[in-house]
């Protein structure tokens, strides 16, 4: 149970609501708690990871990702939101192993979209 009695499992889905409605400060004050107890727990790092994306910390964001990974290496989705997040802090290089990895495990059009943005974007900066 969480400090408003409510289960870690409504915590979680209300966390999910939340971030689907673009509110992630508020998803990540009603994740907090089902972080405490279930750190163990990918799907939980994931959403927090999506929670710190989508209100740009960055840095967070990457060590959620890098968590999930940790804990479930055949996570694509993870790999592929770490991308993004690599590629938000200009670690194109970094990113793009990511991404590959990604759309190598999934490949659907959304990774292998997002993995030529960041090959352009690193051939650009080649030929400067």
């Amino acid at each position: 149970m969480t400090e408003d009695g409510t289960s870690t499992f409504e915590a979680f889905r209300k966390a999910e609501s939340l971030v689907a409605q673009r509110r992630p400060l508020d998803a990540l004050a009603a994740l907090a708690p089902v972080l405490d107890a279930e750190p163990d727990k990918p799907s939980v790092h994931l959403l927090a990871g999506r929670a710190y994306l989508g209100s740009a910390q960055l840095r967070r964001a990457e060590q959620a990702f890098l968590r999930v990974i940790e804990l479930d290496p055949t996570d694509h989705y993870a790999r592929f939101a770490l991308g993004r997040t690599l590629q938000r802090l200009g670690r194109y290089q970094e990113a793009q192993t990511q991404l590959r990895i990604a759309a190598a495990m999934h490949p659907v059009p959304e990774y292998q979209e997002a993995l030529g943005e960041v090959s352009a974007r690193i051939a650009v900066d080649r030929d400067r």
